[in-house]
């Protein structure tokens, strides 16, 4: 049985893919479960925090997002049974791939995978949506009626974040880095005038009807049903987002922002792989609304005494986006598993739809994750069993 593994160069910088021989796993203990893998998802590898958590190994397991069949549980093991479906994100330090065809997990990290809903779209949302939900629901308290600013709104990630805010009943604005992706935003928005509809519902209030007895009728759809309010195209580099955003909300600025890297310096001092098109800090402090929450996922964030001002002046709040930190800490491994289930419940309600690119078989998955690794691709990579 083969698993898929990396290991880092002397210098840290390159990172080699490789399968590996695995030993067969020995009986199932205390509150492990054995799973037979059924879809995997590609993500980044941060070398960075596994250096920082001290997890350095020869060889490191790849693939943490799993969904699959239960083959056996262990004797304290409570939720689940053997032939159960499961979904769930592997540990940081789990001593198995998530790229092989059979692993051990602890029952902790796994939630039962809805009927409807497939192997890959398990795996393929399962670390998107708990993204989606820290960054919206715990670091920036959405509620509905906010105006939210996700940062390349077409990406694997921002899709499911558009998808949650709008579910949430908030007013999206967008960004897209080129004419691809603004045509796939804007696919999001349904055309006016063109949906033939018996009755339409937005958060349980009918906002129109249509007889079952009379013809099917075309009725207009009101603004705050679109899934992005507006997309600002950024691909030109001409386009001021801060002033497109203060323009959209009247001059009061957004709600909560969730942006997908920022420059911290002027173009002339920023490296050119930090200039793709990503916002200044200063202009996401100049577009955030009074009491606004700014949501980072730039990890070395710097902000001078003057930035620091002027977000006290504006009573707003700066949350570092980390997801790991569920499992970095059983603390709170009880929202943790709501979280899971919630994800798992609104791909099988439709509520989220994830942009998913072709399955591609394990063979396949080393050339993928090298890929993955360097972000090359938009669309979500999922490895099918």
């Amino acid at each position: 049985m083969k698993g898929l593994y990396f290991q880092q160069s002397s210098t840290d910088e390159e990172i080699t893919f490789v399968f590996q021989e695995k030993e067969d796993l020995p009986v199932t203990e205390d509150n492990f479960v054995k799973l037979q893998v059924k879809a995997c998802a590609l993500s980044q590898i941060n070398t960075k925090l596994l250096a920082e958590m001290k997890m350095k190994k020869d060889l490191f397991p790849v693939g943490r997002e799993i969904a699959g069949i239960v083959l056996d549980v262990g004797s304290k093991v409570s939720f689940f049974q053997p032939d159960d479906e499961v979904v769930g994100i592997l540990p940081l330090d789990s001593e198995d791939p998530g790229l092989c065809e059979v692993v051990r997990v602890h029952e902790h990290y796994l939630v039962h995978k809805p009927e409807k809903v497939t192997w890959t779209e398990a795996a393929g949302s399962i670390r998107d949506g708990v993204r989606a939900y820290t960054a919206l629901h715990y670091l920036s308290h959405l509620s509905p009626g906010k105006s939210v600013l996700i940062m390349d709104g077409a990406s694997a990630f921002g899709t499911i974040a558009i998808q949650l805010a709008h579910h949430r009943g908030a007013k999206v604005i967008s960004t897209a880095c080129s004419l691809e992706d603004k045509q796939c935003l804007e696919r999001f928005r349904p055309p006016i005038g063109s949906h033939c509809v018996t009755q339409l519902e937005y958060n349980g209030t009918i906002v129109a009807h249509c007889s079952m007895d009379l013809p099917r009728r075309t009725v207009q759809l009101p603004d705050f049903l679109s899934f992005t309010a507006r997309v600002i195209d950024v691909s030109n580099g001409k386009v001021h987002v801060a002033e497109s955003c203060l323009e959209e909300t009247g001059g009061l600025g957004v709600d909560i922002v969730l942006d997908a890297g920022v420059r911290l310096y002027s173009k002339d001092d920023e490296p050119a792989v930090k200039l793709q098109l990503l916002p200044h800090k200063h202009d996401i402090i100049t577009l955030l609304g009074v009491g606004g929450h700014w949501v980072t996922t730039e990890e070395n964030l710097q902000l001078d005494p003057p930035d620091s001002h002027c977000l006290f002046l504006k009573g707003a709040t700066l949350a570092f986006l980390n997801d790991e930190v569920w499992n970095l800490s059983n603390v709170q491994q009880g929202k943790y598993l709501c979280i899971l289930k919630d994800v798992m419940e609104k791909l099988s309600t439709g509520v989220f739809r994830p942009q998913l690119d072709e399955p591609i078989p394990l063979y396949e998955a080393k050339v993928s994750m090298e890929a993955v690794q360097k972000n090359q691709g938009r669309k979500k990579q999922v490895v099918q069993f």
